[in-house]
């Protein structure tokens, strides 16, 4: 029985080195000149750490990162921007974090979505990724390709192709 497993990836090198990137492009930055701005990134805990004086600053910055991230060919939707700058003495602060692995409600999307595809496949989540199974590689070269043209809101990467 062939499979694969649809699966959300980082390349924590890659983001260290979009990062490292953008602290350049801050140094070099005449508008951001007397804003203490600081960017920092934690790879253990995956977040990007944001400092600046005021917040059309700090959004600046997001739009550094964000240039930076698809320069170095990282998908966007990699980083969670919900949380609001948060004021912390005479600094706004933000923190954003990097997603890795797929939630249950995603995964759920994507299960729903592979069994109104095809019924003949099957598909279950295992932890942060989906495996999916069936007897035909055709239909699962098939179901990767219908996969690819929707927008699940996440990077999705498909591994562990078995025949």
């Amino acid at each position: 029985m062939a499979s694969f497993d649809i699966v959300c990836k980082t390349d924590l090198q890659l983001v260290d080195n979009a990062i490292n990137t953008a602290k350049k492009e801050l140094v070099n930055r005449y508008d951001l000149k007397d804003e203490l701005c600081d960017i920092s990134f934690d790879k253990k805990s995956k977040l990007i750490k944001l400092e600046a004086k005021q917040e059309m600053a700090l959004q600046t910055l997001i739009d550094i990162i964000l240039s930076k991230f698809s320069k170095q060919h990282l998908d966007v939707r990699l980083l969670d921007l919900g949380d609001k700058p948060r004021p912390s003495g005479r600094l706004m602060l933000q923190d954003i974090k990097i997603k890795e692995g797929i939630e249950k409600e995603a995964a759920k999307k994507i299960l729903q979505h592979i069994k109104n595809f095809n019924n003949k496949l099957q598909a279950s989540i295992h932890e942060d990724q989906v495996r999916v199974n069936g007897k035909k590689i055709d239909d699962l070269q098939d179901c990767i390709s219908e996969l690819r043209r929707q927008d699940f809101e996440l990077p999705l990467q498909f591994e562990n192709f078995r025949s």
